[in-house]
């Protein structure tokens, strides 16, 4: 099971990575970020786009880390790394504006939707799975437990 759990996360996160860079530096763009702000009816805000990305980028990094599973070395520090990027960026899900959806969607379409929809909704699926086998197992990447002599 645990070579497995870090197949599936390090293959997960490939998949994190390259959602999060198109989301952050593609979809949303100068463009979508005014229809945004138009369509809440606020005042754009000078800095938001880089202060967006710049974060963009710790998730970036964050889920490349997370390839480093694909290596199939159940590492402890890897785990909990993987589990806090994750849980963070499944937040998304709720902290997204609806008013970003509707901008997406008239710049790229429901296509333009999807980095989005995969990394958060996938972030909360892994982190879900991580945690529940954490659990299940009492230890990170369901590794057995040497038996005590």
């Amino acid at each position: 099971m645990g070579d497995r759990l870090l197949k599936i996360t390090g293959i997960a996160s490939v998949v994190f990575t390259i959602g999060t860079a198109l989301h952050a530096f593609v979809i949303i763009n100068e463009q979508t970020l005014q229809r945004m702000f138009e369509l809440a009816g606020a005042e754009p805000q000078p800095g938001f786009l880089t202060a967006f990305r710049a974060v963009g980028c710790v998730y970036v990094v964050g889920n490349a880390i997370g390839i480093l599973a694909l290596k199939g070395k159940p590492r402890a520090w890897l785990f909990w790394v993987v589990i806090a990027v994750n849980a963070t960026q499944a937040a998304g899900i709720k902290m997204v504006p609806p008013e970003m959806w509707t901008a997406v969607k008239e710049e790229f379409g429901v296509v333009g939707m999807l980095p989005s929809l995969i990394t958060d909704g996938g972030a909360l699926v892994l982190t879900l799975t991580l945690a529940i086998t954490a659990v299940a197992r009492k230890s990170v990447w369901a590794q057995k437990k040497p038996a005590l002599p």
